[in-house]
Order: structure tokens, then C-alpha cells, then sequence
């Protein structure tokens, strides 16, 4: 019923666009690169804001909550930015300069968002002091346009988010991390609220707040960074690499308004690290994440990077999967990803700060590249191959919902056919884990001690359990083949149960062949498929997977997700897991060290 009525309200929504873009004189910017920044920035800019236009105008009488509940349309208050931006940036590539009907937009949304936080309506929502961030730099932006009395207004209903955030970011000034266990949130949370209270000070002539707002944010450059170049939500173990670019975000505007020389060498840093642990298709690489299986292109903090030559055109490369005319969040399997308003709003922040300069390769634009970071974590591309390897050690984050055991270990990417095999984390689900052993009828998933050892012959990396450890060793891949060859060592007494997990990335709705001659159209149902059924190879999507004849396959497995604190209720992120019994056993001898007990081998071809 729901979806109905949202695809019918979407239906008339395209016709009443298509009616205002002819009818208010829209007309997209053209370009023979339509990729070159940041004249594709403001390109996008100007089909959001058509779009926000147009939805106002099909619904006048709309709400926040009405706004924002179709998809693609959370966080309302950042469409405000985009028009702002457009009105005020000068620039050769911005066709909206000055344009009276963008200034007019501007108004219009802001004054509706006072009308909402008037009502009570505004700060209740999630994060709205992110949306506030957006308001205060149309409030900036615009300045003495806005006559004395909306300045006023809109001074006053913004104040209301910003001042409370003063004893909240005062008491844990001094706390020993800036990470969850210690200040009672996330990191990119409070680096969101010391930016904010930067920015305010500035807009608003409050020193008290940029100071405050600038010494949270000199220490996470300076203290709170790891060598690696990320901020660690949980722990400085390891990265939860989708937030940290909120983190960095922030970090960057500190910049923008300090030149604070290290902020500049932490945004350094983090551009090399996202940089490296990004895959072709613009998507972060999951398995070193320990807050989000999936994560989308990433929209935020662009401006950061463009410090750097090669942070522009990681901008640029991130930028070109952003599809102007689709405001809905696309599939990660897609091309591109629709317009979002949150990202029209980062995107907007990053054209009003952008700064231009040579551009130079990223990893993504070279054949072969490796990277290793200082915590058993890397990655490497060879041909259309690109595997990410972590030995990422953490401890288990028990009572809070949001932190993924960090339990995998080995991802897949092909540039065709994208992820293949998964190394996203998950949590209270030990049969997502790489290997899992079962003592004394208690299950055991977490490794206890790694290492990875990367060269361009051969990368190995090395778990530990309880009952064994497993070497993993991955050739130098051919064009056309990629292989996984596990060799489990047994140690001590061995555990009532082992096995070796993969995560494999089934596609809904297309046929899943197996060795043993079946044909399976994947759906909702429960396909148990047993070593006789595999006969130790699948063909699915393009590629094909040769396994250990003991292998059993089983779909559709939702994986947890941390926001419902309960495992994922569509198809969308499922995955069909295929697992290997290890065969590790005692011997005669009783040698408590038993090296190559078994050996495990997969084999992905590229048909």
C-alpha cells in the first residue's frame, strides 16, 4: 500500500518538476566534462534544487515529517545549502550566480525551517544539528539579503540547537579518547559539534565558542588520528571507515577557518587512506569497517581532499557516480547513486569550499596497486582483481548495538562484476565469521592474535584461534583467475566443531548454477544445498567459484544491521554462505603443534 501511494506521489512529482524546470527557466549547465570540478558540483547543485522547487511547490502545505519520509529525502534542512551556494558562489561554471530565483529558494526553505523549530518540529529529529550546519552557511552566505527581522529569526531558532551543545562538548573536553567508550558517542558526532560551535562563533561573534569548537578539533588532528590516517569509533584499533569521513569533514572545515598546520597533515593523511580503501566503483572497502556492512559513495568532505592534487581527482572520481536526475539512493550494484538530499548538501559544502588546482592518479585510476596500513590491514589491485585483506583485531563491543564484531577477514571485487565475496563484519552471527570453533559447547569467532605479510609474489595473512591457526595465501592473480588457499594449521587439543565461512554475494533474482547440474532463480526461499548438490563449483552473475568437495552453500543469510538491532528483513544485503568443515584431528603422535593439517582452496574465474 505504501509503496503504491510513494509511487504514485513519485509519478506526479516528475511531471510537476518537468513543469517547473520549463516554466521557472531551469536549464542544466552543459559541459564537455561533465566530471571536471567544480563545475560538476554545481551541475548537480542545480538539479537538486529543481527537484527541492519542484516538491515545495507539489506540496505546499508539507511538514518535515511529510518531506522527509520518502526516500532520498531525510535531512530536508540540507537542500537549503544548494541553492544558497548556487546564489552566492561566483565561479565560470555556475550559470546561477546571483539568480534571484535561487536567492528566493533559499528564503523560502529557511523560513520554513523556522516556522518548524518554532513548532517544536525540528530539534527532536536525529542529527538536526548536522541540518543546522547547513542553515547557519545560508545564514552566512546570504548575510544582509536576509533583511533585520529574518536574520533575527533565523539567529534565534538556529541558537537553539547550537547553544546547548556548549556544556555537552565542555565536560568532555579532557576525556582520555575522543572515542565512544569514553565519551558516552561517536567520534564524527562530536567533531560535528565542535565544527558547528566553530562555525556559529565565527558567523555570530562568539569567541568563547570558536575556541571551544577549535580546541576539540586541534586535538582530533593532532592526538585523536592514527598514523594510518583514520579515527577509530571504538577503538584506534581499527577503522569504522564510513563515519570517518564525517570525521574528516569537520577536521577539514577547522582548516578552512584556522590554517592550523595540523589539521592540514591530518587531512593528509585520511585522503590516503580513503584513497587506498576504496574500490573502482566508488564504494568503501568493507571488510575493515566495524560499524557498517555496506556503505555507499561517499558525498561527504570532498573539499578536504582538494587540498592535494591527487585528493582532487579522488573528488572527481567519487563525484562521477552522483546521478543528477534521480533523488531516490540507488542500489550499490548501480553505476551510479541517486542525488540524495543529504549528499546534495555535502556536495554543496564542498563546491563552496573546493579549491581548484592539477589533479594527479589515484589507485583507482592504475592497473596494479598495494597499500598496507601499520594494523594488519591492506589491500591490492591487479588487473580487475581487487582483494582487501584484515587481521584487524578489536574487542567485542557487547551491550552497544552499533559496533560489528571485527570476525572477517578476506573480500573479492572484480571490476565487472563487483563484490564477489564479502568480508563484511556482523555481530552475534559467528557463522559470518571466516572460521568459528566450538569448545566445551561454547562457539569461539574472533581471532586472537594476525599478521599479513604483503608482497607483490604472494600476500599471507595468518589468524589464530583457540584449537589452530590459518595461513591464508593469495597469488599473484592471472587476468582471468583468482585464488584463495587456506592452510589451517591444528594446535592442542582440537575443537568439538570448526569451519571455514565465505560470504558470497548472490544476486536476488538471477539463476545460481552448480556443479551438480542444478539451476536455482534466487529469491526469498531457503535454498540448502548439500557438498553432493555443489559438487565443489557455482556459476553465478558472470563468474564462477570452484570450492572444497565438503563445501555446503545455504541462502539467503541476513546479516545484522546495527540501526534495527536485528538482522536485515529484505533481500537487498543477504548473502549466500558457503562453509568448509575443518578436519583437524589428534594424531598418534600427539603432536600439540600440527602444522598443514588441511588445506582449503577456492578458485574465482572470471567467465
Amino acid at each position: 500500500m505504501i509503496a503504491r501511494m510513494c509511487a504514485a506521489l513519485t509519478g506526479k512529482l516528475t511531471i510537476v518538476l518537468v513543469s517547473v524546470l520549463c516554466l521557472s527557466g531551469f536549464s542544466l549547465a552543459t559541459s564537455p566534462d561533465n566530471t571536471h570540478l567544480p563545475g560538476a558540483y554545481f551541475r548537480l547543485l542545480e538539479a537538486g534544487a529543481a527537484q527541492v522547487e519542484a516538491r515545495l511547490n507539489a506540496e505546499p502545505s508539507a511538514n518535515l515529517e511529510t518531506l522527509e519520509a520518502l526516500p532520498g529525502w531525510s535531512h530536508f534542512p540540507y537542500s537549503i545549502l544548494a541553492s544558497a551556494v548556487l546564489y552566492s558562489k561566483r565561479h565560470t561554471t555556475n550559470p546561477r550566480y546571483h539568480d534571484p530565483k535561487m536567492l528566493d529558494l533559499t528564503l523560502r526553505i529557511g523560513d520554513f525551517l523556522a516556522s518548524e523549530s518554532e513548532k517544536g518540529r525540528y530539534e527532536p529529529r536525529l542529527d538536526s544539528d548536522w541540518d543546522t550546519y547547513m542553515w547557519l552557511e545560508a545564514y552566512r552566505l546570504l548575510g544582509p539579503e536576509l533583511g533585520e527581522d529574518r536574520k533575527a529569526r533565523w539567529k534565534r531558532e538556529i541558537e537553539k540547537i547550537v547553544i546547548p551543545l556548549v556544556p555537552d562538548t565542555s565536560e568532555r573536553l579532557d576525556f582520555p579518547w575522543y572515542n565512544s567508550p569514553y565519551i558516552g558517542t561517536s567520534p564524527n558526532h562530536y567533531a560535528q559539534w565542535a565544527s558547528l560551535l566553530l562555525l556559529a562563533g565565527h558567523v555570530f561573534g562568539n569567541q568563547d565558542w570558536v575556541k571551544l569548537g577549535s580546541r576539540v578539533l586541534h586535538r582530533f588532528a593532532a592526538e585523536e588520528q592514527t598514523t594510518d590516517g583514520y579515527w577509530g569509533e571504538h577503538s584506534r584499533a581499527g577503522p569504522t571507515t564510513g563515519y570517518d569521513y564525517v570525521t574528516s569533514t569537520q577536521v577539514a572545515l577547522y582548516w578552512e577557518y584556522t590554517h592550523d598546520p595540523a589539521a592540514l597533515q591530518a587531512l593528509r593523511r585520511s585522503t590516503d587512506f580513503h584513497k587506498y580503501f576504496t574500490y573502482p566503483d566508488g564504494i568503501p572497502v568493507e571488510v575493515i569497517n566495524d560499524r557498517n556492512r555496506y556503505w555507499g559513495v561517499d558525498a561527504w568532505g570532498h573539499f578536504g581532499f582538494s587540498n592535494f592534487p591527487d585528493g582532487r581527482r579522488y573528488a572527481q572520481f567519487l563525484t562521477s557516480f552522483f546521478d543528477a536526475d534521480n533523488l531516490t539512493r540507488m542500489d550499490p550494484q548501480w553505476e551510479h547513486w541517486g542525488l540524495t538530499l543529504d549528499a546534495l548538501g555535502r556536495l554543496a559544502q564542498s563546491a563552496l569550499y573546493y579549491h581548484e588546482g592539477r589533479t594527479e592518479p589515484i589507485p583507482q585510476d592504475q592497473a596494479h596497486y598495494s597499500y598496507q596500513m601499520s594494523i594488519p590491514a591492506g589491500i591490492r589491485k591487479t588487473g580487475p582483481w581487487v582483494v582487501a585483506l584484515s587481521g584487524v583485531l578489536n574487542t567485542q563491543s557487547v551491550f552497544s548495538q552499533f559496533y560489528l564484531d571485527r570476525q572477517s577477514s578476506v573480500s573479492v571485487f572484480h571490476e565487472k562484476y563487483g563484490l564477489i565475496i564479502s568480508g563484511a563484519n556482523s555481530k552475534r552471527q559467528p557463522e559470518l565469521a571466516t572460521f568459528s570453533e566450538k569448545i566445551e559447547g561454547q562457539i569461539f569467532h574472533l581471532p586472537l592474535s594476525s599478521r599479513l605479510q604483503m608482497s607483490d609474489k604472494q600476500d599471507r595473512l595468518s589468524l589464530s584461534y583457540n584449537t589452530f591457526f590459518s595461513d591464508l595465501y593469495i597469488p599473484q592473480p592471472s587476468e582471468k583467475q583468482l585464488r584463495l588457499r587456506f592452510v589451517l594449521t591444528g594446535r592442542g587439543t582440537p575443537a568439538e566443531e570448526a569451519k571455514l565461512n565465505v560470504q558470497i554475494c548472490l544476486k536476488a533474482g538471477e539463476t545460481l548454477e552448480t556443479g551438480g547440474g542444478k539451476r536455482i532463480v534466487l529469491g526469498t526461499d531457503r535454498v540448502e544445498l548439500s557438498p553432493e548438490d555443489l559438487r565443489g563449483e557455482i556459476r553465478h552473475h558472470g563468474w564462477t567459484l570452484k570450492m572444497d568437495p565438503t563445501a555446503r552453500l545455504v541462502w539467503p543469510i541476513y546479516p545484522f544491521n546495527p540501526y534495527m538491532n536485528k538482522p536485515e528483513a529484505k533481500l537487498d544485503h543477504a548473502v549466500g554462505l558457503l562453509s568448509v568443515p575443518l578436519q583437524v584431528k589428534r594424531t598418534k603422535e600427539d603432536r600439540f603443534v600440527r602444522p598443514g593439517e588441511q588445506e582449503i582452496l577456492f578458485t574465482v574465474t572470471s567467465d
